[in-house]
């Protein structure tokens, strides 16, 4: 029940200065005027208190009521969420677009998940059974491939006295009843949590599996491992968006929230329109039926954007609970920064470096600590991969938010202009780009698809160091220079960025490569280098290796062999090798 907790004294655009407040608590929802916009309690003084509004507070005057709700800003998680598209306080913008066609109405109070949906509920739980926090207690088949698992809210524990038979139910019915220890409470199909305030889990377990994108730098150079997170950092044009949404049509989660957090209406319109005709190649169904989409575009109010960014990890960590695999696209989280400064500006608070606020890093810190790999509460395992894209003002990557995310990530994919004008996608550098992770995934490497995967990989990316250092030499003398020794490890290196690090999103076959292929295709390089400096050493010119009809094949396997039919790169490493046995025969 809505109650008049004070009222308003200042407004200064999205933040405004409340007095006379009492009964209040520090970050409670609240609504303000007579049109009820949606705010946030963020600071306490006294009988004074800041509002962050988000919403639009054009016309909101002094003496204006405001109304406490006793309860802070929450989403509503449980059947509905799948193929969802929300705004940053999880504002249903399908539904809206149906009651108000293009604009969001102000104070506009709409459920995020349809009472009027009834969804097919399955018991697993019986009168007398004893429930506690976390517990599954029965499914909802939402979608072909997401089965819902009901889960008891924290702070319930006690007995079944009642649970409704199996049958059609809407999110807000009562699908059973607990005897606690205060009396008798209700189950939903839905309940509510706090965005800012991370999910109980059990226990946090060392990540160890990787997260499989089919992505060919990321999977064989730098690995990410599920529960991991990851910064991609680049200028305008490098293709974060691109990059993100490749990994997340092809990444092996269970579960994509893709967070459009201040991006231009644009590209956020490309993702809204794209995503439903994706087809998730594992069902051959939408992507969509794994997805929820938070758009909160450049144009939307500057708070929520703030929000935007707990509202869609929160929906992560619901997943999670339920033992799913769940990645977290924020695109990007630049913008959300800036919401933050220009939120503290209005707010006077000290600036730091480069005017964001000097909370900043704790910000950033606490957003990618809700990632991980957990034992949850029912006692299964589950995971949310934050993969958050920055936008550092000019490519510069020694700006404060670059630098800061830095410190609170395990991997750092950072795309290179000098690729993107090349036209080399994903534009991923392989010489400023790390992975902290390559130790905990490669036991799995080794175990599940080569044993030499490690080996092969830290030789590739040796030769591409001795590369750097070449070319450097080749500026000053040129490459006629060097003698055939030097000049194969940049052809190696030439013929390693060309077949196997660029990827093409529009080919059918290499847009996404099984990593049985990755290894045999980099074991191939690596093979040709092996033998091919052997047989420079015996006298075979450079030349002639290029002239090896095998090395064109080398260069085309990512398009000629597909994923489910690897026998070929077999047979081409058989001819490499026979091809290079007879050049040495001829120089012997």
């Amino acid at each position: 029940m809505e109650r008049v907790i004070g009222k308003v004294y200042r407004v200064n655009g999205p933040v405004i200065e409340a007095m006379g407040v009492r009964d209040a608590m520090m970050f409670e929802l609240v609504r303000v005027g007579e049109q009820h916009l949606v705010g946030e309690i963020v600071k306490l003084e006294g009988e004074r208190a800041i509002i962050q509004v988000y919403e639009d507070t054009t016309g909101t005057a002094p003496l204006d009521p405001i109304y406490g709700s006793g309860m802070p800003l929450s989403v509503e998680l449980g059947p509905g969420l799948i193929g969802n598209i929300y705004d940053g306080i999880q504002r249903p913008l399908e539904e809206i677009r149906r009651i108000s066609d293009k604009y969001i109405d102000r104070g506009m109070q709409l459920p995020s998940l349809n009472r009027n949906v009834r969804w097919e509920f399955h018991p697993l739980i019986t009168p007398g059974d004893r429930v506690s926090a976390g517990m599954v207690v029965g499914t909802v088949q939402e979608t072909e491939r997401v089965e819902q698992r009901i889960l008891v809210p924290t702070g319930i524990e006690g007995a079944i006295e009642s649970v409704v038979p199996g049958g059609e139910y809407a999110v807000d019915e009562p699908i059973a009843k607990v005897r606690t220890m205060d009396g008798e409470v209700s189950l939903f199909l839905s309940h509510r949590w706090p965005i800012r305030r991370p999910r109980p889990v059990r226990k946090r377990l060392q990540p160890s599996i990787p997260l499989i994108t089919g992505q060919r730098v990321v999977d064989t150079l730098f690995p990410v491992a599920k529960g991991g997170t990851v910064a991609i950092p680049g200028g305008f044009g490098t293709g974060k968006t691109m990059t993100q949404q490749a990994l997340a049509k092809w990444c092996d989660a269970d579960i994509i929230v893709y967070i459009g957090c201040g991006e231009r209406g644009n590209e956020m319109t490309d993702v809204l329109t794209e995503f439903p005709k994706i087809i998730d190649p594992r069902t051959g169904r939408s992507l969509m039926e794994r997805t929820v989409l938070i758009a909160n575009t450049s144009n939307m109010p500057v708070s929520a954007r703030e929000a935007s960014i707990y509202t869609g990890v929160t929906i992560a960590e619901y997943f999670r609970d339920q033992g799913y695999h769940v990645a977290v696209m924020a695109d990007s989280t630049s913008r959300w920064a800036e919401a933050l400064r220009e939120l503290s500006g209005r707010m006077e608070e000290m600036p730091a470096e480069e005017g964001f606020p000097a909370y900043l890093p704790t910000r950033i810190a606490e957003f990618y600590e809700r990632a991980g790999y957990v034992e949850t509460l029912s006692g299964g395992t589950g995971s949310v991969t934050i993969i958050g894209a920055v936008s550092p003002p000019g490519g510069d990557f020694s700006e404060p938010v670059t630098q800061h995310t830095k410190r609170f990530v395990r991997c750092f994919w950072a795309l290179d202009k000098g690729l993107a004008n090349a036209r080399h996608y994903p534009s991923i550098s392989w010489l400023d780009s790390y992975s902290e992770y390559l130790s905990d995934v490669s036991a799995w490497w080794e175990r599940n698809v080569s044993g030499e995967w490690g080996k092969d990989r830290g030789e590739i990316m040796e030769l591409l160091l001795r590369e750097v250092k070449l070319q450097q030499v080749v500026k000053l003398v040129g490459p006629d220079a060097l003698p055939d020794s030097q000049r194969f490890i940049l052809d190696v290196c030439n013929l390693f960025k060309n077949a196997f690090l660029q990827q093409s999103a529009f080919d059918e076959v290499d847009r996404y490569s099984v990593l049985e292929k990755q290894v045999k295709m980099l074991h191939i390089i690596l093979t040709y280098y092996r033998k091919g400096a052997d047989a420079i050493k015996r006298g075979v010119t450079l030349v002639k290796l290029r002239r090896m009809k095998v090395y064109q094949e080398i260069i085309k396997m990512k398009f000629t062999v597909p994923n489910d039919d690897l026998s070929e790169l077999d047979r081409i490493e058989e001819r490499l090798v026979r091809s290079m046995d007879q050049l040495e025969a001829i120089y012997a």
